[in-house]
């Protein structure tokens, strides 16, 4: 097994570091998928503002890589207090 959906119960799998995680109920799961859904919707933007293919990694600009860096954090921290 290579990946494991991010709201699934089995998703400690391919994670070498945490180990322990407690099982999320399905109103958790519904948060974090769509925080997750609008971010990539937000990055999505970045690139069709910037006139860049959503699949490359370049943006049209610096302050578009620096939005989506945040971005990115901003998802990875609402993901990690819905899943504390």
């Amino acid at each position: 097994m290579t990946q494991v959906n991010s709201t699934s119960d089995e998703r400690t799998a391919n994670n070498a570091v945490r180990h322990n995680y407690r099982v999320l109920s399905d109103a958790e799961k519904a948060q974090m998928q769509e925080i997750k859904d609008m971010g990539a919707a937000f990055i999505a933007k970045l690139h069709e503002i910037g006139g860049t293919d959503p699949d490359g990694q370049a943006f049209g600009s610096r302050d578009l890589s620096l939005a989506n860096t945040h971005a990115e954090d901003a998802v990875m921290r609402a993901v990690r207090h819905i899943t504390a």
